[in-house]
């Protein structure tokens, strides 16, 4: 019984690090994509720092974040963060961009505004990559989520790491199969909702 409760404290505790690291990263990666369309060294400096960050490992990205912001949280929240960021990022832009030329002539012909034309037009056309790149994300946090119990986020990293420790196979299983079962949840649900919510979905 107390196996079963810390199990699914800890499941508790990992979902919502994963997903409010998500919803951050989302509300900071669209808008900066968007903003990039009207500003070419703001793509460049967006795009070269998103890589940059990926290109760190992640135990490195944690490592640098403590003696900042130190243990927590919030920390592995950022550390998440920094990480996940990129693909939402660079799949939103090319979603937006990637868009016929002729599409966005006849829209201004149309006399369609500028907000009329990224509504209707620009953010259709971007969301398939923009589900995939926030599909990516999500699992990719759901990983890191495991790493950041090393600075005090909890979560089944915590008891994964107990196991690892302590030679324990059964508590490091305990911790890696719900971590396991959470990302295939996580890759179903976002292919559902991005099927349902895409128009002309086609499963890559």
């Amino acid at each position: 019984m107390a196996a079963t409760e810390m199990i699914l404290n800890a499941t508790w505790e990992h979902i919502v690090l994963v997903y409010t690291t998500l919803l951050a990263s989302i509300l900071v990666a669209v808008p900066l994509a968007f903003a990039s369309l009207y500003s070419q060294r703001l793509a460049s400096v967006v795009m070269s720092f998103a890589n940059l960050v990926q290109a760190v490992p992640s135990f490195a990205v944690i490592a640098i974040v403590v003696p900042f912001l130190g243990i927590g949280f919030v920390p592995a929240l950022i550390a998440i963060m920094l990480r996940a960021l990129l693909p939402i990022i660079r799949n939103t832009y090319i979603g937006l961009t990637n868009v016929d030329p002729a599409q966005i002539d006849y829209a201004n012909g149309i006399g369609l505004s500028e907000w009329q034309i990224q509504r209707y037009i620009r953010f259709p056309n971007a969301y398939p990559a923009m589900f995939a790149g926030i599909k990516f994300s999500a699992i990719l946090a759901n990983s890191i989520a495991v790493l950041t119990a090393f600075i005090g986020s909890g979560g089944l990293g915590e008891i994964i790491f107990q196991g690892l420790i302590g030679y324990n196979t059964e508590k490091l299983l305990l911790g890696a199969i719900p971590a396991i079962v959470l990302a295939l949840l996580i890759d179903l649900s976002f292919t559902l909702l991005e099927k349902k919510l895409t128009p002309g979905y086609i499963k890559q």
